[in-house]
């Protein structure tokens, strides 16, 4: 069973959307926490002890499987064999007994001889927290278990937590064993450090030293929603401004997360074993960048880490169009490496621009079963459209946005993607900022868009616009730091930003003129 690398973090920025897509079929359980059962295990180790409570009411058949094997001696003298600073230590697996194994590569593979089902619940693998390993089978956990060093939310839902730690001592033993020395397959160079001498059930009371620990922390439904609709049809969203249809049965879900990797919206595989397959789609705001630069963007952020260290090959790339719109379709495998095991994956991207926009379609799946649901794939992505500009959009008129693609690639990037927020949640929530917009728009755009194309064929004239933007863009990042409530305030600030600037690029340079002429 080998282990996540959580340690390279990079990897995490392209592995995330993966995980957390296989997430969307798990149920979230009710959030009251259960009455504690007054059973503790006390892990004693060369480094000190950890002291475990049980959450008997989220995973009963785990917690009575520990606490069972802890009574019959099947702990003592086991190691914590995998070791993960700043993600978690694994062990209870006998064969890193004292002669119970033939070489070190055996450490990982062992069992009781029996397997339990999955218990998922909704508490969240924070410090501290004890989780079950498994294969990639859900129903496979038996007697390994691994205790999280720092928080790995990402492994939520899908491995049983059923219990943490409660004294200080424990916690301080964890960051002694978590810190140890490793060989490159995370097993500790000074593993008698790691190891459980004994291990004995003991009553809570027993314990002088427990820390006032409030209830775990749950996912809650502000995070994932727990009740996924199906669409047997065409899904269609205004606010994300497209339409597809996903393959009929599957799991179709908004996912409500502020990531910039995380999908918006994912359909799910009905499967109740294995890793389930996903189709997702993205929707990213353009910055001015061609179709080209946004995937050079795209896989210099989240892919080259992992693509350097051998993680991520692309194994194609070709240029096309999907209903008329210029797209680029890429083919990826990759390894994902889970709490248990390396996981072979495949997936096929496609990256469609419009509407100054980028919408990622996506389809993942383990490599074995690639081809099972491409040809879905392939139909969901022939019925993909982007919707009419609503009211709220900018027109484009076939070319761009002169101060996105003036500030693409600069400091004023960030600007530029605030006031695209000032745009949504300010001035389009007043009647007379709609009204400027309105008008605004119709006579911005019609001019624009050529000097958008003369930016971009001319890297002086592009910095020459930048400079002049500068500052216009600063003085509307006023609107970010006042609170506008009314028709009459929208008005006083837009009027006053539109004398501002007016001062700053008309009456400001005139007197300058003039006193030079004199």
């Amino acid at each position: 069973m080998a282990f996540i690398e959580a340690k390279k973090g990079e990897f995490m920025k392209f592995t995330l959307f993966f995980i957390v897509l296989a997430f969307l079929l798990v149920n979230i359980t009710n959030p009251t926490f259960a009455q504690i059962d007054d059973k503790v295990v006390v892990l004693h180790t060369a480094s000190g002890k950890l002291v475990i409570e049980f959450f008997p009411e989220d995973a009963p058949n785990h917690v009575a499987n520990f606490i069972n094997l802890t009574q019959n001696g099947f702990y003592d003298r086991t190691i914590f064999h995998r070791v993960i600073g700043g993600f978690m230590i694994q062990g209870g697996d006998p064969l890193t007994k004292p002669g119970a194994y033939e070489t070190v590569t055996q450490w990982g593979t062992g069992d009781p001889g029996y397997k339990i089902n999955a218990e998922f619940n909704g508490i969240k693998h924070n410090r501290g927290i004890v989780s079950m390993a498994r294969s990639s089978d859900p129903d496979s956990a038996g007697s390994q278990f691994f205790i999280v060093h720092k928080n790995s939310t990402f492994l939520d839902g899908q491995y049983t937590v059923f219990g943490r730690l409660i004294t200080q001592e424990s916690y301080d033993t964890l960051d002694k064993i978590a810190t140890l020395k490793t060989t490159p397959n995370d097993i500790p160079l000074d593993w008698g450090k790691g190891e459980i001498l004994r291990a004995e059930v003991v009553k809570r009371s027993e314990i002088p030293d427990l820390l006032k620990l409030d209830t775990p922390e749950r996912v809650t439904a502000s995070n994932l929603k727990s009740n996924p609709q199906t669409f047997d049809e065409k899904y269609s969203s205004e606010k994300f401004g497209f339409s597809i249809e996903f393959p009929q049965g599957w799991y179709v879900q908004e996912i409500n997360n502020t990531n910039p990797a995380i999908p918006n919206v994912a359909a799910i595989e009905p499967k109740t074993h294995g890793t389930p397959s996903s189709i997702s789609v993205l929707v990213q705001d353009s910055t001015g960048q061609s179709l080209e630069e946004f995937v050079k963007q795209w896989e210099n952020q989240y892919l080259k880490s992992a693509m350097d260290k051998g993680l991520l090959v692309i194994k194609s790339k070709e240029k096309t169009k999907i209903n008329g719109l210029e797209t680029i379709i890429s083919n990826v495998t990759g390894v994902v490496v889970t709490p248990t095991e390396s996981i072979k994956i495949k997936y096929r991207e496609a990256v469609i621009a419009g509407n100054n926009k980028f919408y990622k379609v996506s389809y993942a799946s383990i490599e074995d079963e690639f081809d099972n649901n491409s040809q879905l794939f392939e139909n969901s992505l022939k019925s993909f459209k982007i919707l009419s500009k609503s009211k709220n959009e900018n027109p484009d008129n076939g070319g761009g946005c002169l101060i996105a693609t003036a500030a693409f690639g600069s400091e004023l990037a960030p600007q530029v993607q605030q006031l695209r927020e000032t745009r949504d949640n300010i001035l389009m929530n007043t009647d007379s900022g709609k009204t400027f917009l309105s008008s605004f728009n119709q006579l911005y755009y019609s001019f624009s868009p050529t000097i958008a194309d003369w930016e971009r064929q001319n890297p002086i004239f592009k910095e020459t616009v930048r400079i002049a933007i500068t500052p216009l863009l600063t003085s509307l990042l006023v609107l970010n730091h006042v609170n506008i409530d009314s028709e009459a305030e929208m008005l006083v600030y837009g009027i006053s930003l539109i004398f501002l600037n007016i001062g700053m690029y008309f009456a400001a340079p005139a007197y300058i003129f003039h006193r030079l002429r004199k």
